[in-house]
This record gives C-alpha cells, structure tokens and sequence, in this order.
C-alpha cells in the first residue's frame, strides 16, 4: 500500500493506491473518491477488526468501511471530518495509542481494542479510553489543528492538556490529573492534563475541538443565553 498526504497541514487529503486485492480500513465518512474497481464493504465488530469495547467506550463507529482493489490497482482517498492534519504512523510488532476519535484509517491487519483492567481509573476521570493500535502495518491518525511532535527521553516527562491529546508510543507510560489545585481548577480554564513519561515519542493537536466549538456559541446568537448542553456547557453535539 502507497499513500501521499496532500493539502497539508489545514485541509489534510490522504491518498492511497491499492495494489490488486490490497485492503485499507477506513472509519465510516472518511471516504471522498475511490476508483471504479475499489470494492467496499462494511464491517462490524463480528468481524473481528473492530472490538466491541472500542466500538462503545472508544469514541469511534460500531462500523468500518473496507476498500479492496479488484482486478488491477486502484485508488481510495480519504479525508477527516474536520479541518485540520493526518499523523502517518507505521507499526513494526509495535503499539500505538490514540485518543477516543482520533483514528483514521489503517492496514486491516492492526488490531483496533480499548484496553480494559480500568486503564488509569479511565484516565482519573478524563472521559478518555484510548484506543490501541497494534500489530505490523500502516496507521493514519487525525488531528483538529496542526500537528505536534515531542520527543522524550528515558524519564522525561511532558504535560498536555487532554482536549489536545491525539496519540502516543506504547512505550511511554501516561497518566491524567488536575493541573493544580481547586482555585486553579475553578479559575484557569483549564481541565485536566496528561502526563507522559518516556521513552517514546507523543503527538498532539494545536486546536482543542470543544474549545472551538464553545468559541463559536458566544459569537452566534443566543450563545450567550444559556443554551447547550444539560450542564449549561456549549460542546460539539450542540452543533451536529
């Protein structure tokens, strides 16, 4: 499987040649053109490429696109649902972590899980469950924003806050809390912040989705009176 990334870093377009019988998964919408002779087929977790966990606690669709080319190469393009970068990651028996959303596409061969056993209490609250990509194979990531890399050392650690989270190495070890204590919990605007401790390599967004969307809400009318979600908080649902 070839790819280029196009229209980098704002409006990421991912293209994919197929060789004859090759096989890209996709999450469902991220299709935007495909040859004549690209099959596709939808799948489901009874399939086992997606698992069940992720499909309820990981923040991605109960369902997959498969595209397979037939009789001849072919091409599948695929793109994000909103503007922003790709991550291409390739996995070598490795493993990759990626925020609840944040996965694009990738070879059917990596394995896609919610890892159980209460990772980190869900992340000390975070409403996060990572997802697990692991195996041999290719890996797209998408990101609201532009792209950030940080490389860390063997017990070096780095803070990020968790709306701008996209994806880890399996080798970092990782945790979440409050960034302070109360008065800066109640006062800062921030929530909470991961904390990453390498080896191992971290990605994350420069935009934070919510942020944006809460931005948008006081700008529009009736932003600023009292609408949104049941806890009086403007999220993304509220403009879906």
């Amino acid at each position: 499987m070839d790819f280029e990334l196009t229209h980098q870093p704002a409006y990421t377009h991912v293209i994919v040649e197929l060789e004859d019988g090759e096989t890209v998964l996709a999450e469902p919408g991220a299709m935007t053109s495909h040859s004549p002779n690209v099959s596709m087929d939808t799948t489901t977790s009874n399939d086992g490429l997606l698992s069940s966990a992720k499909s309820m606690l990981g923040g991605e669709s109960f369902f997959a696109n498969e595209f397979t080319a037939t009789g001849g190469s072919g091409k599948v393009t695929l793109a994000p649902p909103t503007p922003g970068d790709v991550m291409h990651h390739h996995l070598d028996s490795e493993k990759l972590y990626a925020v609840d959303g944040a996965w694009l596409a990738s070879d059917p061969s990596i394995d896609i899980e919610t890892e159980f056993g209460g990772l980190k209490s869900m992340l000390a609250g975070a409403s996060i469950t990572p997802l697990t990509l692991e195996g041999t194979g290719d890996v797209f990531v998408e990101a609201f924003g532009g792209l950030e890399t940080v490389e860390l050392e063997a017990g070096e650690s780095y803070h990020v806050d968790n709306e701008n989270v996209v994806a880890w190495d399996g080798s970092v070890e990782f945790d979440a809390h409050r960034p302070g204590g109360m008065k800066s919990t109640l006062l800062s605007g921030e929530g909470l912040v991961f904390e990453f401790t390498g080896p191992g390599t971290v990605w994350y967004q420069t935009r934070g989705l919510n942020a944006f969307a809460s931005s948008l809400a006081r700008v529009l009318p009736g932003g600023d009176s009292g609408g949104g979600n049941s806890d009086g908080n403007i999220g993304v649902d509220d403009f879906l």
